[in-house]
């Protein structure tokens, strides 16, 4: 990958890197056609990636078809997919981590402590792999789009981030590879998450200016739904994500539920 991307570099091109876990769907190939239009070269990588899944999260289980994600690519006009195998990525003996301290311990780093640690890490070693100009990443995920801006600052990497809209399913489900683990009853009661930021959009344009309120609201529509269970329900800045009582400015409203066994984030920028 590296001799690659050296010969791209050498020829006068520039590379875009889209980062993924694979099991791609319309939201992947959306960051794909967002690349295409700011670089030359897409690259897209595909690895799960074990040092973000804490002990009992479903990393065995994560939904894998690497034939099936090259045959999408390959649609797309993608000619170079980065598929490393974990032992290249984390030889034995590996122990450097890259961490972001405050970001990380709000919102998904609460119940997830594993997870922006490894972000980081397994993202500042596709960066020097791959050696891009630019990187896409997905807002559905805003909390990591804003540690992984945050880290290429911080450690001076020379690649533009770039953010790319929610891509939402008909009916209002934020596209993810873990939907696939859905039920039918617990389709029906993951959309509670989109219909709750909606209630929550529509009151902030009423006037509703109290979280408090806004949360309250949000969480009663979420709990009568089955097999629902609430993680979380923040009303937070969307630099360093910390509460806000009083919505007086443009405002995250970033939520995480389990339906059944599968963990769905979901968010909008709330703003009167």
């Amino acid at each position: 990958m590296q001799k690659i991307s050296a010969q791209i570099k050498k020829s006068g091109k520039t590379i875009v890197l889209v980062p993924t876990m694979g099991y791609l769907h319309e939201g992947h190939l959306s960051l794909v056609r967002i690349g295409q239009k700011v670089c030359d070269i897409v690259i897209v990588s595909i690895f799960v990636n074990p040092t973000q899944f804490g002990p009992a999260e479903d990393l065995d289980s994560y939904p894998k078809d690497l034939e099936r994600d090259c045959a999408l690519l390959k649609k797309e006009g993608v000619e170079t997919v980065f598929a490393p195998a974990s032992e290249e990525l984390y030889p034995a003996g590996y122990q450097t981590y890259v961490n972001t301290l405050k970001l990380s311990e709000h919102l998904c780093g609460i119940s997830r402590p594993a997870l922006f640690q490894g972000v980081t890490t397994v993202l500042t070693k596709l960066f020097n792999i791959v050696n891009p100009d630019k990187a896409v990443f997905g807002k559905k995920d805003f909390q990591q789009f804003v540690i992984v801006s945050r880290m290429v600052k911080d450690l001076n990497f020379n690649i533009e981030i770039i953010g790319a809209p929610i891509i939402r399913e008909a009916d209002g489900l934020a596209m993810s590879s873990r939907n696939a683990y859905l039920k039918k009853n617990q389709r029906d009661s993951a959309l509670s998450l989109y219909k709750a930021l909606k209630k929550a959009e529509n009151l902030v344009k009423k006037g509703e200016k109290k979280a408090e309120v806004i949360i309250n609201a949000a969480s009663k529509l979420i709990n009568s739904f089955d097999e629902i269970l609430i993680d979380y329900i923040s009303i937070c800045d969307f630099e360093f994500f910390e509460e806000v009582k009083i919505i007086d400015r443009p405002v995250l409203m970033a939520l995480a539920v389990k339906a059944g066994r599968t963990r769905l984030i979901d968010n909008i920028i709330l703003f009167q």
